[in-house]
Formats: C-alpha cells, structure tokens, sequence
C-alpha cells in the first residue's frame, strides 16, 4: 500500500503511527508545507518566553520518521487533489500517487478586514513556528505591540511576549477575554492578572481603521503600536478536499471512520468536523486530543483496520503566568458556583448529569470531572455534594474507586 499523508502536526502523526503498526512494508510519505521535523505548536509561546527550546519543542524524537520508515517531502505545499487518477499535485508540478490518502491541514489565521491593514509592515499571525521566529526576530524592549485578539491564540502570544516589548494593548470585539470559554466572572480573573503583568485591553471595541502607526477604534480610542499580531481566530483548511468534490460544512465531513465522501480520502484533525457528544451538533473541536483520536482513526482503517472515532466534546487546559484555566463541555442547565480569591469553581448540570465545567486556579484533580462528563455518569450514583466542593475519588462507590484507579494504572 501507498499511504499519504498530507500534514505534519499531532492528527498526520497519530495516522502515520497507526499505519505503521498495522502495516510494517506500506510507503508512508508526509508532505508538509513546513520545513520542519513535527514540533508542539501549543509551545511556541514557550519558546518566546524562554521556558523551552526548538529541541524541546520537538513533538517525537529526531529519528522519528527514519526509525517508522516514513518518507518527508517538507517544505511542499499540496495544491490539489485528483481523486480519480488518485494523485496529489504539489506545488512546482510534482504529484504523489497514493492507495489511501489523509487530509490532516489544520487550520489556518483568520486576518479581519481593516482599512489600512495592507500598509502595515510589521504585522504578523500566530500559530506557527515560523510565526513565532519572525515575531521574535522583529521584537524590542521599546516594541510596542498591538494584539487583535483575546482569545486563546492572543493571550498566549501576550504572554510570550510580555518580557521582551515595550508595552503590550489587546483589543477584542467581545466583552471579556477567552468569552468562547469562560463567562464574565471567570474572565475577569484571568484578566486582573494579565494585567499585572502590564497587558492593557480594549475589549467591546475593534479597529477600524490602521494609519501611520496608530490603530483608530470604533469606540473612537486609537492605540499607537509598532508592532501588529493578528490572532482574531481560526479557519479549517478544507479547501484541498473542497475542491475535488469532496463534503465540506465549517470542517471537511467525516464519517465515524474519518473517511470522507471522496474515494480512499480521509481526514483528520482540526480542518474536519467531529460530533459534539454532549449537543450531538456538527462543529470543529479543535483540541489535541480530537486530533489524535481521529488520526489514529482514520490511520488504522487506511490500513485495514476497522475502527471508530469516539465523540468529542469541547476541552481547554492553559495557563497564564501560573493561572491554570480549564473549561470542558458546554454551560447549560443548572449550575454550583465556588469563588475564594483567584480560585473559581463552576459546574453546570442537567438531566441528573455534568454538562461541563469552569475551573480557575484550581487545576487539581480536573480529570474525575471530565471522565463524569465523558461516561455520563449519572449524578445520583456519586457523592455530587461532595464533588462540588472538590473533585475527589471517595465521592464514588468502592468499586467505581477501583475501576477508576486501574484505568490511571
């Protein structure tokens, strides 16, 4: 078999893995448009910071590919799918030709429309190394950075960067930072401490116009700034499939396989859609953990093995100067709220089960939440009051104890 992969993070990786332990004589190539061996992207603001280094960022040893026998085409863009002849066309006019093909290429910086935007020379994304090489590489103690974005991507750059420029203003349309994620109490605490730090936001507001070093808000401020980092949010990348005729919504269509609706094509990872096991809806999860299930996945059926992906649900874990963050699931129903200082604790349950969670500053343990979550286990078969308070084994029976703890052996 000839397998091909088209992408180098966390979902191509798991496919490649899975392949080769199902298949030990298949060619396996991955093409990357990157030229790099795989490396965690979550660590690129890490590497701003100066808590780790290009080779700690790596994402599987150095002899990775040569000891599974994987091929490389790095540094090479894939242009085009042709599910009929079964080739990938890459650009400069080179093909592949593959038996089973997976389409694992992320997603991609969704850069807002704004007067003036084209005329400002120092404006950069965040979401690759590459991005992060350059942002470094322009950066000074005098910078002044202006970050368009209070999401995930926007606040880990701030606090990459937060030591190394000058001064550092975050705008947002939404009313709080992370508001895909946590609600207005939970945000305004991360808020407080990135603030300590010397982060000045601008939220409820969005630029308008970019001139002469200044950014012109609609709410009528203007914020000078050197330096631009565009982190508003994220696109899948479905076009490669789109175009060939394949089924696409906000993510490229999958079955329980990781197929798509093109001949021998898969797809995996954050350009796909996955089912939300808590609403049942459609959307894009994207986190590290879908990612690999799903490649693993589709790996193994492309080799033959049969297997399904288990359902998602929404899941974040981060930090900010030493502020754990931890959100999963969805907020509806009912819900406990626990506040002492920086430390907050929201639970949202319905139907006799926990829908999800909010939890700040208070990291511990998170896990027995989110496996509540994930089993749907019944509220009235634990100790919920004990729960509520704090996540804790002896709030289950004996033997949900020990099935629990055989699970973490």
């Amino acid at each position: 078999m000839n397998y091909v992969i088209i992408g180098n993070s966390a979902a191509g990786i798991a496919a490649a893995e899975a392949i080769r332990r199902a298949d030990a004589a298949g060619k396996i190539t991955v093409v990357s448009d990157e030229p790099y061996h795989t490396y965690g992207r979550p660590l690129i603001s890490y590497y701003l910071l100066g808590a780790t280094d290009r080779q700690r960022m790596l994402y599987r040893p150095a002899d990775f590919y040569e000891k599974l026998g994987v091929g490389t085409r790095f540094g090479e863009r894939a242009e085009r799918i042709d599910p009929a002849k079964k080739k990938v066309f890459l650009r400069g006019g080179k093909s592949l030709s593959y038996d089973k093909l997976l389409v694992a290429t992320g997603s991609r910086p969704f850069v807002p429309p704004a007067e003036g935007l084209d005329g400002v020379q120092n404006k950069f994304t965040f979401m690759t190394l590459d991005d992060a090489l350059a942002l470094e590489k322009a950066l000074t103690p005098a910078s002044r950075v202006l970050i368009v974005g209070a999401g995930l991507i926007g606040l880990k750059c701030y606090e990459g960067i937060a030591e190394r420029a000058g001064s550092v203003a975050i705008v947002d349309m939404a009313d709080r930072v992370l508001s895909s994620v946590l609600d207005a109490e939970g945000a305004a605490i991360v808020q407080r401490r990135l603030e300590s730090k010397g982060a000045r936001f601008y939220l409820s507001d969005c630029v308008e116009k970019y001139e002469d070093g200044v950014a012109r808000l609609r709410g009528g401020g203007e914020i000078g700034f050197d330096i631009l980092v565009l982190a508003v949010g994220v696109r899948p990348n479905v076009e490669l499939v789109k175009e060939a005729g394949g089924a696409v919504g906000r993510g490229i269509v999958t079955d329980a396989h990781q197929k798509t609706s093109l001949p021998d094509v898969y797809a995996a990872g954050d350009c796909c859609e996955s089912t939300d096991a808590l609403t049942g809806r459609q959307a894009v999860l994207a986190i590290l953990p879908n990612a690999c299930a799903q490649g693993e996945c589709a790996g193994k059926n492309m080799a033959g093995v049969p297997a399904e992906t288990a359902d998602a649900f929404p899941l974040n874990a981060v930090g900010f100067f030493g502020l754990h963050v931890l959100t999963a699931g969805c907020r509806d129903g009912e819900s406990y709220t626990e506040r002492e200082g920086d430390i907050y604790r929201k639970l949202f349950y319905a139907d006799g089960r926990l829908r999800g969670f909010i939890l700040v500053g208070c990291p511990e343990r998170a896990g027995i939440y989110t496996s509540l979550i994930r089993e749907k286990t019944k509220l009235s078969d634990v100790d919920f009051e004990l729960l509520k308070k704090q996540p804790l084994l002896r709030a289950f029976s004996r033997e949900a104890r020990a099935g629990k703890l055989a699970q973490e052996v």
